[in-house]
């Protein structure tokens, strides 16, 4: 498996995302458009970006400064769990209040107030748990 985040990582991230029709059919739906950083607590940037258009992922790739609508930040064992067994709504609720998921920049309750990015965010986190 490449190294979480890498370009070849997100490319598979990617994959799976697209495939998803709980994820990208449910984001495709609301017109979903959004630019996803993903990383680590306490370094500087993330480590890999998306780019979401209409629910889909349209490009995906190491963080290279590009303006975001979300950047998610966790520890690496945090990520590590959730990539060996997918966080339920619960667990995400728990890591945020205590500071183990931090965004960056988003906005974690407003996003998980509204069922329709709520349960696609959920499922972003299966999906991650299959690239391989």
């Amino acid at each position: 498996m490449s190294e979480i985040f890498s370009p070849e990582w997100m490319a598979g991230f990617a994959a799976e995302w697209n495939k998803e029709p709980a994820l990208a059919g449910a984001l495709e739906q609301i017109g979903f458009k959004s630019t996803i950083a993903y990383g680590f607590k306490g370094d500087p940037a993330p480590k890999g970006v998306m780019v979401i258009e209409g629910g889909k992922v349209v490009s995906s790739g190491a963080y290279a400064g590009e303006p975001l609508s979300w950047d998610i930040r966790c520890t690496p064992e945090h990520w590590d769990k959730w990539l060996k067994k997918p966080p339920t709504m619960m667990d995400l609720g728990v890591a945020f209040t205590t500071g183990k998921m931090k965004f960056e920049v988003g906005d974690y309750s407003a996003m998980i107030k509204d069922p329709r990015m709520a349960g696609p965010f959920i499922k972003s986190f299966a999906a991650m748990s299959r690239v391989g």
